[in-house]
């Protein structure tokens, strides 16, 4: 959050600004510390004067070991637990116990449960039989997707890519100022600054205007960017706002499973996603880490309704009561697009909502089945040993996998973290670029001209195990193209990283290694 401040220097008064946290959030650490430390010392106290007690705590401690080891979780994740458990007896333990489930509340999971039982009147069985005679591999990769994820196979939807915010943000404006039914739109950060401020005006008309307005934003995202009661400020104009998962000092996974998706849905009929959130840095009007490249897209028809849906579901589970549903004719306006391809607007998110990781599965099926080409674009490389074997035995098998990264970081230790990747894929042939006019936040995966992934997810453990994400599945659609075209222009202005790049001393070496370790806790 700003504030600002004015200085006098003679006659000239000047503006300047400074950041800083609401007491909110401060005070819900405060709690959160006073929490873990109180549990830890409880124990610690029985321990030392209860007789035996140590002994209980000790077989509470291989207890957590055992569970850890015979879990299903990747073991990258599991390598810091059994770390903490067997370096700090009793805290570590204590430590796995708040923080290691990812379990609802129930009242959550009942409201899910519900909200889930609104389903898509189908005829997805009529389109995947037609994807299956067209493309097998794109058949199977469609329903791994759909299984995973609960999700829908679409047609008759046109496709708009934006290669810049600015870009989308202008099409965004237009398309708000047309609205007649309804605004929704859910965004890991928005920010006070000329983007909002364009947007907040026009929501603001229509909400007077009758239209039904809603808006989510992540509490922990925008911690420095909005004040800690901003939901209520946005009542007050008649917009129907929450934060998601609001941070209360609770000792448990609450500073995880934040809700990373970007949405805007414009009466059911257009939609909007992608890697830009709602602040002016996204659009190059502030200058944060040089230019500030990313991408999005703008979906006009049926699949729409997916993105429809994951908003439902993100408002519904935070705030008090449960929505009454939509009519049907607003929620599947069925408008014709008249476009080519197939698309899966898709959700992605922590277990137990999700079984299973959607967006890496999709990932590593993409660069399986890749035969030609596989171009990537992130603005960070934390990945497991099963995404790094995907990639590697892409390159090996004679596909052109390329990386994009930044050359100018938004976070120093993790893009150091990124950088201990590169000497093992420039190994097996994956060409890596570091993007030189700044920082590329965008989220795009493209292979062999026919499928692209484009959405919020970024190649690190806070995308694909910790947050809910969301993205869009393309398969021979008009957009496929520019999407390669922007990517091809965004190599030209990129830094091919050479083996002789990668060289670092011992120093560089140990830190890198121990951050690595604890890389999926971060």
């Amino acid at each position: 959050m700003k504030r600002k401040y004015t200085l006098h220097s003679g006659k000239k008064k000047i503006v300047r600004e400074y950041g800083y946290i609401p007491g909110r959030y401060i005070l819900a650490v405060f709690i959160t510390l006073l929490e873990v430390l109180a549990i830890i010392g409880v124990v610690g106290a029985l321990c030392y004067f209860v007789p035996y007690f140590y002994w209980a705590a000790f077989a509470t401690e291989i207890f957590c070991i055992v569970k850890i080891i015979a879990s299903n979780d990747n073991p990258e994740y599991k390598i810091p637990w059994l770390l903490f458990v067997l370096i700090l007896p009793i805290i570590g333990f204590m430590l796995y116990f708040i923080f290691y489930s990812r379990k609802l509340q129930k009242k959550y999971v009942r409201r899910l449960q519900k909200l889930y039982e609104e389903k898509y009147p189908e005829r997805s069985e009529t389109l995947f039989s037609s994807l299956q005679q067209e493309n097998l591999t794109a058949y199977n990769q469609a329903k791994l997707l759909c299984s995973l994820s609960d999700a829908h196979l679409f047609t008759d939807t046109k496709q708009t890519y934006f290669p810049l915010g600015e870009e989308m943000w202008q099409s965004m404006l237009i398309d708000l100022q047309n609205a007649e039914k309804f605004v929704y739109m859910e965004y890991f950060i928005i920010e006070d600054g000329v983007f909002w401020n364009s947007v907040l005006d026009i929501l603001k008309e229509k909400a007077q205007q009758g239209l039904d307005v809603r808006v989510v934003f992540d509490d922990i995202g925008c911690m420095n960017t909005l004040p800690g009661n901003y939901a209520k400020q946005l009542q007050q104009y008649g917009i129907k706002a929450t934060s998601f998962s609001r941070l209360k000092g609770q000792a448990d996974n609450e500073f995880n499973n934040r809700s990373h998706r970007k949405i805007t849905v414009i009466d059911g009929k257009i939609g909007y996603t992608g890697g830009v959130n709602i602040a002016d840095e996204y659009i190059n009007v502030k200058q944060r880490f040089g230019h500030w490249k990313d991408v999005g897209i703008r979906l006009e028809g049926e699949a729409v309704y997916a993105l429809t849906k994951l908003f439902l579901i993100d408002f519904g589970i935070n705030v008090k009561q449960l929505p009454t549903p939509l009519e049907s004719d607003i929620l599947y306006p069925f408008a014709n697009g008249n476009a080519n391809g197939y698309l899966i607007p898709f959700g992605d998110g922590p277990a137990p909502i999700y079984k299973r990781r959607v967006a890496q599965s999709l990932i590593v099926d993409m660069l399986s089945n890749a035969k030609r080409y596989a171009y990537i674009a992130t603005p960070y490389l934390i990945i497991d040993n099963d995404m790094c074997l995907a990639l590697e035995n892409a390159a090996i098998k004679g596909v052109d996998v390329r990386i994009i990264v930044p050359h100018i970081p938004d976070k120093k230790m993790v893009f150091e973290m990124t950088k201990t990747f590169y000497s093992r894929l420039v190994k097996s042939g994956v060409r890596i670029y570091e993007y030189e006019p700044g920082f590329i936040h965008a989220k795009c995966y493209l292979v062999d001209d026919e499928t692209a992934l484009l959405g919020t997810i970024n190649l690190d453990y806070r995308s694909l195990v910790h947050h809910f994400e969301n993205g869009v599945w393309l398969y021979k659609t008009d957009c496929l193209q520019d999407i390669k075209a922007d990517m091809l222009d965004t190599i030209e202005k990129s830094i091919l990283i050479a083996p002789e790049n990668i060289k670092t001393n011992v120093f560089q070496r140990c830190i890198r290694s121990i951050v690595r370790i604890f890389a999926p806790l971060l």
